[in-house]
């Protein structure tokens, strides 16, 4: 009889573990800092709110370094479920024929609930096939913006109420800030490549490449060497010479931030994202929040800004368990208080219009003022085949090219012509050689 007991007890107590056992989703990310512990609640939320999966949150270094590691990963059959991947690798990602599930195929296999349309557009436009199907799921999507110290401003003689327009302000606040001994240096900037060529060209409604930056096809030609890039680098190469600009460094621009947060330059230009560490950084000054400054003399500008940030990819060679896993977890994201949240925090766009609908309802921009600078710049006006975003194979490894031969120009050795021309001649052998092996 005791016999009997003890193996009833423990057959149930074995039934009670499979029974709870969770399944595992593996995601790796790219979200360091304030960014990544906020993740990592998200993650802890979810997993809190449901029985039946576990999502596991592994930092994989930057955006290059994830999307590397995924790479060798899935080379060695060891991918994870979910990968981030930052935008300028969607390209690649898309040529991957049969590493990628794609998220519209993901929902619909496994019946989850799930509208492209409640999706902001120019967030959801970067992402989709050209018939319109969503790739990836978007989840931190960014476009850079300008923060200003308020403080400076005032001590200049400058309306802390009011962010320079134009390349033009740019410069002459500059000065004045610079002549008056308010801060050392007018501006700085993160993400050359990002904020002062990709963004600035759909800024000034001046294409990237052809082939609509190459979204029309898999080998287009780079086109940033015309006459308004050309215009803006030999400003820049000026500006630095005088000390109005100060260079923040290759990639992301690491040296930037803490030049504005030191108050020595007074206005600093990178992702709506750096938001929270701005906030966390800036104790002894206001911040201001004004949209990308734009050259009053071009034509069609100002166009509307381009998205950065990074979506989530579903990876091929898991069981269809874990697949239902990353679908709900999937579905919880994107939900309007989480998505909300997530913004409100980070300063990373809403990307669905729920989630932007609920921040105006929970009076969020109104006790919040320059929270919606990024929302109004992304969709200041319908995107054109300029300004709707970039899709180049071997991008990533031509960002490094575009950090190159900006130093080259800062440096003396070549002039802005001759830095852009060498950035689309270098560019286009990249996509060229990305092109003969995707065909």
């Amino acid at each position: 009889m005791i016999k009997k007991v003890a193996f009833a007890a423990l057959a149930l107590s074995l039934s009670a573990s499979t029974s709870f056992a969770k399944t595992q989703i593996t995601w790796w990310h790219a979200m360091s800092g304030e960014l990544g512990k906020k993740l990592e609640e998200i993650v802890a939320n979810y997993n809190k709110s449901q029985d039946a999966y576990e999502v596991v949150p592994t930092y994989k270094g930057n955006y290059t370094e994830t999307m590397t590691a995924a790479i060798a990963a899935f080379r060695a059959k060891q991918q994870p479920d979910i990968v981030q991947v930052f935008e300028v690798g969607t390209g690649t990602m898309m040529a991957a024929k049969g590493a990628v599930y794609p998220v519209y195929k993901l929902m619909a296999d496994t019946g989850t609930e799930f509208d492209p349309k409640g999706f902001l557009s120019a967030v959801v436009g970067y992402y989709t096939d050209t018939d319109g199907n969503m790739l990836s799921m978007p989840f931190n999507s960014s476009t850079p913006i300008l923060y200003y110290n308020k403080n400076v401003f005032k001590k200049a003689g400058l309306d802390p109420e009011t962010p320079p327009k134009t390349w033009q302000d740019v410069e002459a606040y500059s000065k004045k800030i610079m002549e008056s001994g308010a801060a050392k240096c007018g501006f700085t900037s993160g993400w050359i490549s990002w904020v002062q060529l990709e963004n600035f060209s759909a800024w000034h409604n001046q294409p990237i490449g052809t082939l609509e930056n190459g979204f029309g096809g898999i080998d287009p030609k780079l086109t940033v060497n015309g006459p308004v890039q050309v215009k803006h680098w030999s400003n820049l190469k000026k500006w630095q010479d005088e000390g109005v600009f100060q260079y923040g460094g290759p990639v992301g621009g690491d040296d930037a931030p803490p030049k504005f947060y030191a108050q020595e330059c007074a206005m600093y230009m990178n992702s709506s994202a750096a938001r929270a560490a701005v906030m966390n950084n800036a104790k002894d000054f206001e911040v201001g929040f004004g949209m990308l400054p734009y050259y009053s003399d071009v034509d069609g500008a100002p166009q509307n800004s381009i998205i950065g940030g990074a979506t989530l990819w579903v990876l091929q060679g898991h069981d269809d368990a874990e697949y239902k896993g990353a679908a709900d977890f999937f579905h919880y994201l994107s939900s309007p208080e989480v998505q909300a949240n997530w913004h409100q925090f980070s300063g990373y766009l809403p990307i669905t219009q729920a989630a932007y609908d609920l921040g105006q309802q929970q009076g969020y921009y109104e006790k919040n003022p320059g929270s919606d600078v990024a929302i109004k710049q992304m969709t200041l006006n319908p995107p054109t085949e300029n300004s709707k975003g970039l899709r180049f194979g071997n991008y990533v490894q031509i960002r490094t090219i575009i950090d190159e031969e900006f130093e080259a120009l800062l440096s003396g050795k070549k002039d802005a012509q001759g830095a852009l021309d060498a950035v689309v001649e270098r560019g286009n052998k990249l996509i060229s050689d990305f092109a003969a092996a995707n065909q």
